[in-house]
């Protein structure tokens, strides 16, 4: 049994932002993947839950916008995401990325709004979305706004969400995608079903002779408090060859990281895998581009 004081269902985005006005303590449900566990927990007992879960129709799905911007609705599911044809055209390394959280059941329920929502720094999903200069589109009770992802987390657990609002659409800029490849990597002790002990994802974008890297972007989870950009990283490989690139990148990384030491590995451990895997995720990005290494 869990410890919870009532749910209501929702009937749409706005009956659910009315509910979360009405009573501002109450937690929102999706998948409940997060949620429930914490209950279980009892760091949510007795909570009262707004769920969200049936609201595909307004939530769930992705597009492209007639911008040319990628459209993903939060409730989308990790195994929607992963095997969704537009993800898959556009940002396969999303769709990878979403492919390692935990195991098939919790890729069945768990969505990709709320690994984003719970602002936890080892989310799969996140580093990836943070590669990317994601848009998080998010509706309350004044109406719409857009918080880059950059802006998006405040610290441990903790988001951008103002009382009685709603994560309502995930959007990706065309111009961040388009000519781009990307490649994720997750060190966990075990090969699934475990929390990262460290997240790279790293995006390419190659000269037309496939040699020298244009453009990166660099982005880590559970290297800092939160999920990070590594801009020194970025800017210091910019230009190079793709080897050059490979060998500086996770040197310059060390300049933007903040790990802690945790019961899965010690910070001087996760400092070694950003050295290490910075590199070795260009090099992958890069072939996925055509580049020969």
């Amino acid at each position: 049994m869990y410890d919870l004081t009532s749910i209501y269902r929702a009937a749409s985005v706005a009956d659910a932002i009315a509910a979360l006005e009405r009573d501002p303590q109450a937690v929102v449900i999706a998948g409940g993947s997060d949620v429930l566990i914490k209950i279980r927990e009892g760091k949510l007992a007795g909570c009262r839950l707004v769920s969200i879960h049936g609201l595909d129709a307004e939530l769930a799905g992705v597009k492209v916008q007639d911008s040319g911007d990628l459209d993903i609705g939060p409730l989308t599911t990790f195994h929607n995401v992963t095997f969704d044809p537009l993800i898959r055209t556009h940002v396969p390394v999303l769709g990878e990325a979403a492919d390692m959280a935990g195991g098939p059941q919790l890729r069945a329920v768990g969505t990709i709004g709320g690994n984003v929502c719970n602002g936890v720094t080892s989310a799969d999903t996140a580093s990836t979305l943070m590669a990317f200069g994601a848009q998080m589109h998010v509706q309350g009770p004044d109406g719409w706004r857009v918080v880059p992802i950059d802006d998006w987390y405040k610290g441990v657990g903790k988001v951008d969400l103002r009382p009685a609002e709603l994560l309502c659409r995930i959007v990706i800029p065309k111009a961040n995608f388009e000519g781009w490849t990307g490649h994720y990597i997750k060190y966990a002790q075990r090969n699934a079903m475990d929390i990262a002990t460290l997240g790279v994802s790293c995006l390419v974008k190659l000269s037309a002779d496939k040699t020298v890297c244009e453009d990166v972007r660099l982005a880590f989870g559970v290297a800092a408090p939160t999920p990070i950009r590594s801009h020194t990283a970025e800017d210091g490989v910019r230009g190079l060859t793709v080897a050059q690139a490979a060998e500086q990148i996770g040197d310059l990384a060390l300049q933007d990281i903040n790990p802690r030491t945790s019961w899965r590995a010690s910070k001087e451990f996760r400092v070694q895998l950003v050295k290490e895997l910075s590199g070795r995720a260009l090099l992958e990005a890069a072939r996925k581009g055509g580049a020969q290494v």
